[in-house]
């Protein structure tokens, strides 16, 4: 062979997206996209997430799942864990004892949550106070548009949905300092120029007439009651989540990107949703989605991905054919679909551009994720990378390997340890994220939509 020949042969070349994907699939490509902006317009918390969820699950046919019903190949159904994390299934042709094609994701995001006892005026001004969520720079959250989300229950057991500050309703905000007095802000380093209890949202000034002491705390609590029935007690047993106001919106002047608050992880989350839900063909083993909460936190508590949930649906699916779960759980696969970062120019020296991932080259996969010495990594093997390959060629899905960044620049996790831990043989992959965790995140929509792609290919291999 000639030394071209040989070069063809055996060096990888990594090529854009769009020099790879058909004319053909733009256009699904553009209204998959549209529809998953719709989704992040409508799904802004892990609770907004799961209603959503449930409500195109059962346009699609799929059934609230009860323990001991009868299942055969072909039926749909979902299992709504507390109103924030969502199992799904389509009972595949094989038996359980095959195993099961799982892809799991997480719906919650960096956050603002109230505190117990949040409203509080100060110089006539009202506040609600804020304990930070996952992994955010506190430095993004001031001076943006905001919106309150979230429930608030009551002693009587009536549960109130709260949504303050959406479509053309006045927004929150937290307030920084002008620059003409941050001198001594200035010379701290970005992590302590705004700390964590000074993220207090301004929520009002009108004072109510005809009281003397804490007049605008009183007018604020006085139009919460108005509007939702609620008083300030009320605020120990609420869920009330802080969140940008922008909507999802395309970026760039060729629109090819969608700017949007919670790509991490609800771009992974609605990819695996939605190619379940379009799954038209009953698949040979059994197709699970996993939507779990708290992984910025951990993936603690019940309805994150460390619960005995997700053990208890697949166990009650197993005994309905007789398969104990842990024969299952030994032969099932599970992409842990989460994001990673995209290469950004403008920090560079963070990252190892030769095992980076890059803006519309596609889903990105990810061996392992941890922290330097892979601290925390389930570590994939290299035959479950090779599977995830094959299958993902096979289906024309346009992947790339990734690596969340230098070796000793940091780190992160996924869900993917924990289903691991399981027994289950788990890659991750993911879509390629800029500015991760900050208050609004950019992604390509090639790489939105590859991701859909490879979470359908999961499910039908």
């Amino acid at each position: 062979m000639e030394t071209k020949d040989w070069k063809a042969a055996l060096l990888m070349e990594k090529k854009n997206g769009y020099d790879r994907m058909p004319a053909s699939e733009r256009e699904a490509m553009e209204t998959y996209c549209q529809s998953y902006k719709a989704f992040m317009n409508a799904a802004k918390t892990e609770r907004e997430c799961v209603r959503e969820g449930v409500r195109l699950a059962e346009e699609k046919g799929f059934r609230a799942y009860e323990r001991g019903m009868e299942l055969k190949a072909g039926d749909k159904v979902y299992l709504d864990n507390r109103g924030k994390m969502l199992l799904l299934a389509v009972i595949g042709r094989k038996s359980l004892a095959e195993g099961v094609q799982i892809t799991a994701a997480h719906i919650d995001s960096p956050r603002l949550d109230l505190k117990p006892s949040p409203l509080y005026e100060e110089s006539e001004l009202a506040y609600l106070k804020t304990h930070y969520y996952g992994g955010i720079r506190k430095y993004q959250w001031v001076t943006i548009p905001l919106e309150i989300h979230g429930v608030v229950a009551l002693k009587d057991g009536k549960t109130l949905h709260v949504v303050i500050g959406e479509g053309n309703e006045p927004k929150l905000v937290v307030t920084d300092l002008l620059p003409h007095l941050a001198k001594e802000q200035s010379k701290k380093t970005l992590d302590e120029g705004i700390t964590g209890e000074q993220l207090n949202i301004l929520v009002g000034s009108e004072p109510l007439e005809g009281e003397e002491k804490d007049r605008v705390k009183l007018a604020v609590m006085k139009r919460l009651y108005e509007k939702y029935g609620f008083t300030e007690a009320d605020f120990i047993s609420a869920e009330l989540e802080v969140v940008p106001a922008a909507g999802a919106m395309d970026i760039g002047l060729d629109a090819s990107l969608i700017g949007a608050y919670g790509h991490d992880d609800r771009v992974c989350g609605y990819a695996a949703l939605k190619a379940l839900l379009d799954l038209e063909e009953v698949p040979d083993k059994t197709a699970v989605c996993v939507l779990a909460d708290k992984e910025e936190i951990g993936s603690v508590g019940v309805s994150g991905m460390q619960t005995a949930a997700f053990d208890t649906f697949l166990e009650d699916l197993c005994a309905g054919q007789g398969v104990p779960v842990r024969a299952c759980m030994e032969r099932s696969f599970c992409l842990s679909a989460d994001v990673t970062a995209a290469y950004d120019p403008n920090f560079g020296d963070v990252f190892e551009k030769r095992n980076a991932s890059f803006v519309n080259y596609g889903i990105g996969l990810c061996k392992y994720t941890g922290s330097r010495g892979k601290g925390g990594a389930s570590d994939a093997s290299a035959e479950l990378v090779a599977y995830v390959r094959r299958i993902f060629d096979e289906n024309g899905v346009i992947w790339q390997m990734a690596e969340l960044g230098k070796v000793d620049a940091g780190g992160g996790g996924t869900v993917a340890a924990y289903m691991a831990n399981r027994n289950i043989d788990t890659l991750d992959a993911g879509v390629p994220v800029l500015a991760m965790h900050a208050p609004f995140e950019v992604v390509a929509k090639l790489d939105c939509y590859m991701t859909y792609k490879g979470m359908a290919a999961v499910y039908r291999n």
